[in-house]
């Protein structure tokens, strides 16, 4: 009718106060540090590591839950009241428990039973549900199922990390990347190194070089039992590993969705004892602990650097500090744990000490170029 005025509906100006409210949180929240590791026997080799350990939830993950609910609000999927579930027991859950939390709809993590208290701890601190399960190989079935039983919507970070994320900029963490890399010596880092959990990390890093045209090449790490490796070097997306990841945070049993192979120039697998040891000489070197997944990475920028350093070539490498090594106490930092899983990385910390100090890189891995 002329002159009537149209009246927002309820829905709509909830999903509006749920987008300000991230929003407002992610305005509240400084860039995470890019810090330059200390070499002085490897010069013209600079490396960095971003620290997104310090998120509010402290991980890397805290970047992709922040994109998948603004995903979801502004796709229609998630509204008042919304039931959220995830197929996640580490990072993910908790930073996706964080902002349900923030916005006021439940949040339900599907998990395997043998999760660690930690982890359990930390989802229901911030107000998560954990829904266990029995067989790992049915979180994705069995977390369709729980979606529907309580109709809710299924977050599904593996298919939509690479797809949330605006990997062309507005400060997502390859712009971030490149903004703080702006006054050193070598601004254009020669390679991006950074491991593969649901692969939208790395979707979102290789397609902005891509947009900006940089010189920085993308290197992949994966991990001993995990399809990535596999897939990428056959070009054989239906690769499958029986066997769940020793590393928490990354390696898969199959590609992924959200993996995308086309944006990786350089792909390495990483035994996961070689990861355990980075991560030790890492943390020594840094003065605290980090967790499981940043050795997998810094591992992988020695190799590059020494391959650089080989061919006689100057310049940058940066990866990142996914999460602190203070959640993998009784697992990683457990002599225990190690002995129960098989796990002995003592006998590459000297190898990696000895390449940091000027030597040669004598642990040996499998490569695969795109």
């Amino acid at each position: 009718m002329a002159g009537s005025r149209a009246v927002e509906p309820a829905s709509r100006a909830w999903a509006d106060r749920a987008v300000a409210a991230i929003e407002a949180d992610q305005h509240r929240s400084a860039d995470t540090h890019l810090w330059k590791l200390d070499l002085p026997a490897l010069p013209g080799i600079d490396f960095y590591l971003k620290d997104e350990s310090t998120h509010p939830t402290g991980s890397l993950k805290h970047r992709l839950a922040r994109s998948l609910f603004l995903y979801a609000l502004c796709n229609g999927l998630v509204r008042e009241g919304t039931p959220v579930i995830e197929a996640s027991s580490g990072s993910t859950a908790v930073s996706e428990a964080y902002f349900a939390r923030m916005i006021g709809v439940p949040f339900y993590a599907v998990m395997p039973r043998s999760t660690s208290r930690e982890k359990i701890a930390a989802i229901e601190h911030y107000g998560g549900n954990c829904h266990f399960i029995d067989d790992g190989r049915r979180i994705y079935a069995e977390s369709a199922e729980l979606t529907e039983r309580l109709g809710g919507h299924f977050m599904d970070q593996f298919t939509h990390a690479e797809r949330a994320t605006d990997w062309r900029g507005n400060n997502n963490i390859a712009d971030s990347i490149f903004g703080q890399m702006r006054e050193e010596r070598h601004p254009i880092p020669s390679w991006i190194v950074m491991s593969a959990g649901t692969g939208g990390t790395t979707a979102t890093i290789g397609r902005y070089l891509r947009y900006k045209q940089h010189a920085s090449r993308l290197s992949v790490a994966d991990v001993e039992r995990s399809a990535f490796f596999e897939g990428f070097a056959t070009h054989d997306r239906e690769c499958r590993c029986e066997q769940p990841s020793r590393i928490e945070g990354i390696g898969r049993p199959r590609m992924e969705p959200s993996f995308v192979p086309g944006v990786i120039d350089h792909m390495l697998r990483v035994p996961d004892a070689v990861s355990l040891a980075a991560m030790r000489v890492l943390s020594r070197r840094l003065g605290r602990r980090v967790g499981g997944s940043t050795g997998t990475n810094f591992i992988a920028m020695c190799f590059q650097a020494a391959r650089m350093i080989e061919h006689g070539k100057t310049g940058s490498l940066v990866t990142l500090i996914c999460d602190s090594g203070d959640r993998y106490a009784n697992t990683y930092y457990s002599d225990e744990w190690l002995a129960a899983n098989g796990l002995d990385p003592s006998p590459f910390e000297p190898a990696i000490e000895a390449f940091l100090e000027g030597g040669k890189l004598t642990v040996e891995f499998e490569e695969s170029w795109g």
